[in-house]
């Protein structure tokens, strides 16, 4: 038995061993993966070829017809083989894909094409000889002289493809060009030396065992895919979270504007009443623009895996006040009756993220206000009590539209709209359920609908949240009218600045605060604030945060620096996203305050921290 032989028949066992862990994986269906393929197939039948003109040529006088188809056959294997890990090699080299085939590509093809099949034809033509003399054999003669030359050339082509890419030959790509070169190189002079000794498929199977092992493992390349997919993904959702934060910022600026100048002229005393009612509805407006833009934000937070839960002590009963007097707002001159019921049993203080909760509900008591023309809008909060959970169960039900059966399962889709067909005057993105869901989700919760079509709907959140040790005390957040403010002698005739690059910002801010008989004065950058408030004592600072140059933050931390500097700092800004103001107050701000300025919220800073009292 030759060496050739035993060379050969231990290949087969590898060969058929590669050919059926490669195809029983998922693979990528890129186009060198394809290519891939084809040479395990090519060598596993160039194997089992090898094997058979070993014994064919042993007995050529029987079967001279079978042993000619077999030779034959072989050196046509060697020429698949060439042209195929050729255009691998050009596939890898030129970053080739089945996307971005160009023309160029497809020319070359055609012309490699044409002169493999002319090379084909040589060798199928030629003459081929056999020696089989004292167990050595082996095939010589025309064809086989053509695939020794062809073999030359396409080592010669590779060399020329390795020039060209010479950046890149140090990857692992290259590796298995350099396992063909040398170690091919050697084998044609042994065979040329030695022509008994056939160890060219040997080779081949070799080089092909060693390509998977290196560069087309399909479970490598798909985790490589995978990876390259994810960071992807986050860099694709990272760039949507600054878009969206940017022109959440971009919208808020101009928005803080309208909403200002709106409630100043909503207090004017002698404005029309038509005018009036023209300044409530551009209020309306805005309100609904800046639940648009919190919801874009909120569902981005959520798809990026950004949206954190906040946990402190609330009053729920404070809560469900203000979710009350919204949903009064909401419902507007509709002929719905609000009924509301509160479980007197839930403890005065618990311990979650109150904003979050307040969030859940009140989308879902707007949605009921949304789509109730008449009847009546049921919020009804219970509780379960173990240990030192409580279990707040709250549902809301109401005489709307209902809901299809069909439709249910859709609800909390992204942009879902429920009879949108039927409901074109109902605003609404469609966010505020998906917001819903995803917010109960994070908090451990659970969320129930109910609904019959054309009757109603009832929809049941619950969401467990911690007791407060009975010694915790919420400090009261003593509530005083704006009329109030205006006449504090306290608070009239002291001294604010406003710090803010935009110069319609510093407008309203200015012509808010100037209702309370403050003193205003203002800056549009960091570097004026330093130098102001070295000569002048400020009773209070609002302090825009993204501008130019010096941040407001930055700003903060240099008048800092200054051990006399006791001012209370309120950051004012657009960047309202979710966790901005833990994020503030935990740079050392005394306060937070987000544009567009609410009324409410304003009056609170003043009383806090320019009365006296």
């Amino acid at each position: 038995m030759s060496i050739g032989f035993t060379f050969s028949a231990c290949s087969l066992f590898y060969s058929i061993l590669l050919t059926t862990v490669f195809f029983s994986k998922k693979r990528l269906a890129t186009l060198e993966n394809k290519i891939y393929g084809v040479m395990i197939i090519a060598n596993l039948i160039g194997i089992i070829l090898a094997l058979s003109s070993y014994f064919f040529i042993g007995v050529n006088d029987t079967l001279p017809i079978t042993n000619a188809i077999v030779s034959k056959s072989l050196i046509v294997y060697y020429l698949v083989y060439m042209v195929t890990f050729t255009a691998y090699i050009y596939v890898i080299s030129n970053k080739v894909s089945f996307d971005n085939i160009s023309k160029k590509d497809i020319t070359i093809a055609k012309i490699f094409g044409v002169i493999s099949v002319i090379i084909l034809f040589l060798i199928l033509v030629l003459p081929l000889y056999y020696h089989n003399e004292n167990n050595v054999i082996f095939s010589y003669g025309p064809s086989a002289n053509v695939m020794y030359v062809v073999s030359g050339i396409a080592i010669f082509l590779w060399l020329i493809m390795m020039i060209k890419n010479y950046k890149e030959i140090k990857s692992k790509k290259y590796l298995p060009i350099f396992s063909f070169i040398s170690i091919g190189t050697v084998v044609m002079i042994i065979q040329k030396l030695n022509p008994g000794v056939l160890l060219m498929t040997s080779m081949e199977t070799f080089v092909t065992f060693l390509m998977y092992f290196t560069i087309e493992n399909p479970d490598i390349k798909l985790i490589a895919e995978l990876n390259l997919a994810k960071t992807q993904a986050e860099k694709a959702n990272n760039a949507k979270t600054d878009f969206l934060s940017n022109m959440s910022h971009e919208i808020r600026t101009p928005l803080n504007a309208i909403t200002g100048f709106a409630e100043a002229l909503k207090d004017e005393k002698d404005l029309p009443e038509r005018a009036r009612d023209d300044v409530n509805d551009i209020l309306m407006a805005s309100e609904s623009l800046l639940e648009i833009v919190n919801g874009v934000l909120d569902i981005s937070k959520i798809e990026a895996n950004k949206l954190e839960i906040i946990n402190n002590n609330y009053n729920p009963y404070k809560m469900f006040n203000d979710l009350t007097t919204l949903t009064k707002v909401r419902i507007g001159e509709k002929p719905i009756e609000l009924i509301v019921k509160i479980d007197e049993t839930i403890p005065k203080v618990l311990y979650g993220d109150h904003t979050r909760v307040k969030q859940v509900i009140l989308n879902i008591l707007t949605n009921a206000a949304k789509y109730t023309k008449e009847g009546h809008i049921i919020f009804k909060v219970d509780s379960l009590i173990k240990g030192d959970i409580c279990r707040l169960i709250v549902s809301v039900e109401d005489t709307g539209i209902g809901i299809k059966r069909d439709k249910i399962d859709k609800l909390f889709d992204k942009f879902e709209r429920l009879d949108e067909d039927h409901n074109t005057t109902i605003e609404g993105t469609g966010l505020g359920l998906a917001i819903t869901k995803k917010l109960v989700q994070l908090m451990h919760g659970q969320l129930v609908v109910q609904s019959v079509y054309g009757k109603g709907s009832k929809f049941t959140v619950s969401i467990d949240q911690k007791i407060a040790p009975s010694d915790v005390k919420l400090e009261d957040t003593i509530e005083v009218s704006r009329e109030e403010l205006t006449k504090d002698e306290d608070i009239i005739g002291k001294s604010v600045l406003v710090v803010d690059d935009n110069k319609l910002n510093i407008k309203v801010a200015t012509r808010l605060l100037e209702e309370y008989g403050i003193t205003v004065d203002s800056c549009e950058s960091g570097a004026l604030c330093l130098e102001k408030v070295k000569s002048i004592k400020y009773d209070l600072i609002f302090m825009d945060d993204m501008m130019p140059r010096m941040s407001g933050t930055e700003t903060f931390h240099k008048l800092k620096e200054d051990p006399n500097f006791n001012t209370p700092v309120v950051v004012l800004t657009a960047n309202a996203i979710s966790g901005m103001e833990e994020k503030y107050l935990s740079e050392g701000f005394d306060s937070y305050l987000s544009k567009p300025i609410e009324r409410k919220a304003l009056d609170n800073i003043i009383n806090k921290y320019l009365n006296n009292e």
